[in-house]
């Protein structure tokens, strides 16, 4: 074998080598991504069913916590009250329902002008839609403070009122993050159905308002739930934004999660956690099923 031959072959046995790793790499990649993702919370479910209120080890399996949070035995250590959560949980649920029909109506009709419409100032709308996705929530929540601190002071100033944080600056908290998940969402939707449907009931004698409620309201329809699941989980799980925005008496779950938090971790607090991931991870099931179900359909 000549020399070339010999640096040619080693050369290949490199590429094959390097070939095997690369796709060896492609392969951990994500395995150690959701590793990491899921470490952490696959411990707390575990740790919800230990029999041991220490989480320094693993001692058995139990239920005792789910029940002590259903029949209100918790240590009193931790000030826990199930009445308590539970009011907590309606709150969450209240500010949820309402923030999220609100988010609702008001996101669809921004996606339907984006999609549809032609207007001045649409290329900024569409940049300033994307902004409470992608800024970070810490921001979010100090700027609505500051905004409902400077309006409340103006109100005060004109009207001789005063008024306090409360239940609806964290819906409008709440609305004003949702309204762009909702809208990107149907606004997706939109964009993939076909517009000829829509012209085609105007050429029979539809007239707008009768197109957008018999053609194109039942076909984006999927995509409105799915935008509104989606829409009351985040409101169902915020804590920063809620904290932030937040009056007397208007405690919600995670901020309830929060106050037990500061006094002691106790198992009761992995229990309530795993229920709420659980709930938001069905609500976010069938927002994906809702758009898997539209897509297959068209």
């Amino acid at each position: 074998m000549s020399a070339q031959a010999l640096v040619n072959e080693k050369a290949l046995g490199r590429n094959r080598r390097i070939k095997r790793l690369g796709k060896l790499g492609l392969l951990l990649n994500p395995l150690v991504a959701y590793f990491f993702l899921w470490a952490p919370i696959l411990v707390l479910v575990l740790f919800s069913f230990n029999q041991s209120k220490s989480v320094a080890s693993f001692t058995g399996f139990t239920l005792k916590w789910y029940s002590n949070i259903l029949n209100n035995v918790v240590g009193a250590e931790s000030a826990f009250s199930t009445e308590l959560m539970l009011n907590a949980f309606r709150n969450s649920l209240f500010v949820g329902t309402i923030a999220t029909a609100i988010a609702t109506a008001l996101g669809t009709m921004i996606a339907l002008a984006m999609a549809r419409g032609s207007f001045p100032g649409q290329r900024l709308l569409d940049g300033l839609l994307f902004l409470p996705v992608v800024i970070p929530e810490i921001t979010q929540a100090i700027s609505l403070a500051i905004f409902f601190k400077v309006a409340f002071d103006w109100i005060h100033l004109l009207s001789g009122e005063r008024v306090f944080p409360g239940f609806h600056t964290i819906i409008m908290a709440h609305v004003t993050f949702n309204i762009s998940y909702v809208a990107i969402v149907v606004r997706a939707r939109l964009a993939d159905m076909d517009p000829t449907l829509e012209e085609a009931a105007s050429d029979l004698g539809a007239n707008p308002w009768q197109t957008f409620w018999r053609v194109t309201f039942p076909l984006i329809l999927p995509g409105v739930i799915a935008g509104a699941l989606l829409a009351f989980t985040l409101s169902l799980d915020d804590f920063v934004i809620t904290f932030f925005t937040s009056g007397v008496g208007t405690t919600t779950l995670p901020v309830f999660v929060y106050g037990l938090l500061k006094l002691t971790v106790t198992p009761e607090v992995n229990a309530i956690s795993t229920i709420m991931m659980l709930l938001s991870t069905l609500l976010i099931g069938i927002s994906l099923a809702l758009q898997g179900r539209g897509t297959s359909q068209r």
